[in-house]
């Protein structure tokens, strides 16, 4: 910890997750040891990512948890069915990652084929085959109502995601200012009770093609 405060120039460290379930650790263990950092000052708040919902209870029991960094968007709902609930129970708030469905949302896709071998979306199942052809004619509902409200996909991923709960806080990913600008104007987009039930039904669980992750990744999940 001494280490990392040093090399980021900071005494203290505000959210500090512990990124993927460790199964060889006990999760009381892990909050034990964040909550000595918060006491030390060295850490502010305690997070955890990708993890169920009893990992959730028995870390919160130990130690508070402010945040789960998890995947979630229009294009995976997998929290929605227990994992959101157990969130807003003991106030927890959610920090969406891929919130555009990795790039899926924005309409700017290519077959995973075309993509690099380093590319992830080169093994994602969603991106193979038929899933692609199925998933490319469900997100339609995204972009006719960008082309509605004279937005982009990937400002309406957004705007869903943010009208879901103010205790939701997306973090798209982005390497240039122009998307970095456009995906802030989402936050002022506002759409209508029709809208977002369009959205809500056209890509409800299960109208996805395709798992989420290949079987060695979703390994990682706990779940």
């Amino acid at each position: 910890m001494e280490g990392s405060l040093k090399r980021l120039r900071t005494d203290h460290i505000d959210l500090l997750y512990q990124h993927r379930v460790d199964r060889n650790v006990p999760i009381e263990d892990v909050a034990r040891t964040v909550g000595d950092l918060v006491r030390q000052g060295k850490v502010r708040y305690f997070g955890l990512s990708e993890a169920g919902t009893a990992t959730i209870r028995r870390a919160h029991a130990v130690h508070p948890v402010s945040a789960l960094q998890s995947e979630y968007s229009l294009w995976e709902r997998n929290l929605e069915g227990d994992i959101i609930p157990v969130l807003r129970e003991l106030g927890i708030g959610l920090v969406p990652f891929s919130p555009l469905g990795r790039g899926f949302l924005t309409g700017v896709v290519k077959r995973a084929e075309e993509y690099p071998p380093d590319d992830f979306r080169r093994n994602d199942p969603r991106y193979q085959g038929h899933n692609y052809d199925a998933n490319m004619a469900a997100v339609q509902i995204v972009h006719h109502i960008a082309a509605a409200t004279h937005a982009t996909g990937g400002q309406i991923a957004l705007a869903w995601l943010l009208h879901k709960g103010q205790d939701i806080v997306p973090i798209p990913g982005t390497k240039r200012r122009k998307y970095l600008e456009e995906n802030l104007a989402a936050a002022a987009i506002t759409l209508t009770p029709a809208q977002m039930q369009a959205l809500d039904g056209a890509l409800a669980p299960g109208k996805v093609a395709g798992p989420r992750y290949n079987e060695k990744l979703m390994a990682t999940v706990d779940r």
